[in-house]
């Protein structure tokens, strides 16, 4: 029998309740007629955040165990957390390709160690490294990038994309159309050659950027606030089916504000940030029907089975009351200016913004769960599963009950392409495969769950399942300042583990600890096992544990020279800005334009000459900071340059000073995980200044810019660099 094709979609950051097969009210046609037409998983499992996940999937095995314990900006020395996938768990598109398939993957990578996205490598973990297995990729590498003004990589090479924001570019509908170009080509070269897409949205993560239109059909819907959305969406989950009857709708926490206390422009700029996500996902909706309406009639191979999923629980990055600068947010702690996102609440969603939501609409989109994304709760680690296999399922629209996780999902797609898991790829022994396959409850409703027992962590929130009960820790996250709202344990060990019947309790709503404290000892003992035969241990324990970071293969120089023509250099493989630095570009004939560009106008810097005179813009931290020099540049060679130390930006001519200003430190922390970099003579996407439009290329002759750090030893505090690596995932 040919084999079937393989389509793998992955959802960012999308929780439990936030679709409409999954009882949200927004709208989501496509995903719901996938629904109807195939399956949904109602106990389906992850890791609870972006990188572990997609390990996880690809690989079938636990995330720890394949050294992706967090996400690729934090690589530890530890074995279970070293960002680098070994060759020993080859993945699912090696194994597909090396069985006669077509591989593509479009959209969100996040599976390689921030030390590696520069133009150098090494690229054994892109997509198209050798046990990675994908022959075409186009997307971006790191963990989030925007949605108008992309980061992107078509193969091994940057590129920019295919269209401005003022010519209507949008990254969701760029990376559909790509998807059903590669997948036209193929069909049209081999059309009876079988194809795997693995097609990762950056969508619905935040920056949740989609255009007036589609957040407008929502305007007032979510007016009522987040204790109303929840109730609603559970109202619905119980009607259609995949929450079952009897389930406890647990009770808004402490942490998340009571609608009605809210002061009512806060109601308003709060309603407008969810309106704005609500009208994101269903803009995602509408081009994922696009990319399936071509499966469905243009492929020639008919038989394709599609896989929908999301990679954690709905995120509350944004903190309590949302903000306009998810960047800025993170490195003040989670604080957020609610009256300046009201003055500015008509650009939220637009490219003039960085926005995430208020954690409230996190708590909502995963009904009837607690918590959210990073945690070992419900609300972090279980989401959404659609499968459709259309003439292969039986009870098309149903909702399956049966226990499983992210490590199924490849076990089950090799199963039903008839294919082994090897032994041996490239002559390196395989690691044990954790998944099995769910291929069985295609056809029988009734067929057993592939496994009895599934531990979680994610930076220090543990959890453990087994035979249907679950034990979770109150371990609080040091991150985003959560332990100043959410109460629990701040130190491992002292922790209380919260026990579970989630056969009797489907949401895990009823602490029996104190009932069954003999079943506590013996999770708390199951857990231990598990962590110890998947590498995750020891611990991540904040800050401290960034004294083993993992080195990259290329460090960052003390000084360096770029010149015109080439990409962007990625923002890791520059010298260091924290602790100060000096740009200075060598101008051997004046010109209007850009001498060097990083970022844009929610985080970056732009050294560049307007009007005969040198200007710089540096934006980091939520500020933004102008310097203009008064004179013209001579008309033949100068040296123009721009320097920080000790919080005092300095612009210079020939080693002159021509305007200073105090400006807080630099980070670039969006630039860096979205594996965003420099430019030198133009610019691109979005501006770091309204005073130019990219590319405004330098119209002189620019012989080249040189960083130099001011520290190249030095760094942000270890609870810095924490909140810089983890804040994006």
């Amino acid at each position: 029998m040919p084999r079937p094709n393989v389509v793998l979609i992955v959802l960012d950051d999308v929780g439990f309740g936030q679709l409409g097969c999954f009882g949200s009210p927004v709208a989501t046609p496509n995903f719901d007629r996938l629904a109807r037409e195939g399956l949904r998983y109602n106990r389906f499992h992850v890791t609870s955040i972006c990188s572990a996940t997609r390990a996880a999937l690809l690989t079938g095995r636990n995330h720890h165990a394949v050294g992706v314990g967090m996400t690729m900006e934090t690589p530890l020395t530890f074995p279970g957390y070293t960002g680098r996938i070994p060759p020993s768990a080859a993945l699912l598109a090696r194994i597909l390709k090396d069985n006669g398939y077509s591989t593509f993957a479009v959209g969100k990578w996040h599976l390689v160690p921030r030390g590696e996205y520069s133009a150098a490598g090494p690229t054994t973990r892109w997509p198209l490294g050798q046990h990675m297995g994908f022959e075409r990729y186009y997307g971006f590498l790191g963990a989030e990038t925007n949605h108008w003004a992309p980061e992107l990589w078509r193969d091994n090479t940057a590129v920019d994309a295919p269209r401005t924001p003022a010519e209507g570019y949008h990254l969701t509908e760029d990376l559909v159309d790509q998807a059903i170009g590669m997948v036209r080509d193929q069909q049209h070269a081999a059309p009876a050659k079988p194809f795997f897409l693995y097609f990762a949205t950056g969508a619905a993560h935040a920056p949740h950027h989609v255009a007036p239109e589609w957040a407008d059909r929502y305007r007032g819907r979510f007016d009522a606030g987040w204790e109303a959305l929840r109730e609603e969406t559970f109202a619905r989950q119980l009607d259609c089916g995949v929450v079952p009857s009897g389930t406890r709708l647990t009770p808004r926490p402490s942490w998340v504000p009571e609608w009605a206390t809210l002061q009512a422009w806060e109601r308003r700029v709060f309603a407008r940030y969810m309106e704005v996500f609500a009208g994101f996902l269903t803009h995602t909706d509408a081009q994922v029907g696009r990319l399936l309406e071509f499966l469905d009639k243009d492929v020639t191979s008919k038989d394709t089975i599609v896989v929908l999923v999301s990679d954690n629980g709905a995120s509350a990055e944004g903190s309590p009351a949302g903000t306009l600068n998810e960047t800025a947010a993170w490195l003040a702690a989670g604080r957020s200016d609610a009256a300046e996102a009201a003055r500015r609440v008509d650009e939220i969603g637009g490219p003039r913004v960085f926005n995430h939501y208020p954690w409230g609409w996190a708590w909502a989109g995963n009904t009837p769960f607690r918590l959210w994304k990073r945690y070992a709760w419900l609300g972090g680690v279980r989401t959404p599963l659609v499968v459709r296999w259309p003439g292969r399922l039986e009870g098309p629209g149903d909702v399956r009950p049966q226990f499983c996780h992210a490590v199924d999902i490849a076990p089950t797609l090799l199963e039903v392409a008839g294919i082994e898991p090897p032994r041996v790829v490239d002559g390196v022994p395989q690691q044990r495969v954790d998944g099995a396959s769910i291929a069985a409850t295609f056809t029988d409703p009734s067929a057993p769950a592939p496994r009895r027992t599934q531990y979680f962590e994610m930076h220090g929130s543990r959890g453990v399942y087994h035979d249907g009960w679950k034990a979770t820790t109150d371990y609080v996250s040091p991150l985003f300042n959560e332990r100043a709202h959410i109460p629990g344990s701040t130190s491992f060990g002292s922790e209380h583990w919260a026990l579970f019947d989630l056969d009797a309790d489907f949401s895990e709503a009823e602490d029996l600890s104190a009932e069954h404290p003999g079943k506590v000892v013996e999770m708390k003992r199951l857990w231990q096992e598990q962590a110890e035969a998947n590498q995750v241990l020891p611990l991540f324990e904040g800050p401290s544990s960034l004294a083993s970071l993992h080195p990259a293969p290329q460090p960052p120089p003390a000084s360096a020279t770029y010149r015109p023509g080439g990409g962007p250099v990625y923002e890791g493989a520059l010298p260091a800005m924290f602790g100060g630095f000096t740009i200075t570009a060598s101008i051997a004939a004046p010109g209007e334009g850009i001498l060097c560009a990083i970022g844009d106008w929610n985080e970056g810097m732009a050294l560049y000459v307007l009007g005969g005179a040198p200007v710089a813009c540096e934006v980091s931290g939520g500020a933004t900071t102008r310097l203009v020099g008064e004179a013209a540049l001579p008309a033949g060679r100068s040296l123009v340059s721009l320097s920080w130390s000790a919080g005092v930006l300095s612009l210079g001519v020939d080693g002159r000073a021509v305007a200073t200003a105090r400006h807080p430190a630099v980070f670039f922390a969006g630039v860096s995980t979205a594996a965003g970099g420099l430019l030198v003579g133009r610019d691109r996407g979005l501006p770091v200044s309204d005073d130019y439009t990219p590319p405004f290329a330098f119209g002189g002759e620019l012989l080249g810019v040189r960083v130099d750090s001011g520290a190249p030893d030095g760094g942000p505090p270890p609870a810095e660099r924490l909140g810089r690596a983890l804040a994006s995932d």
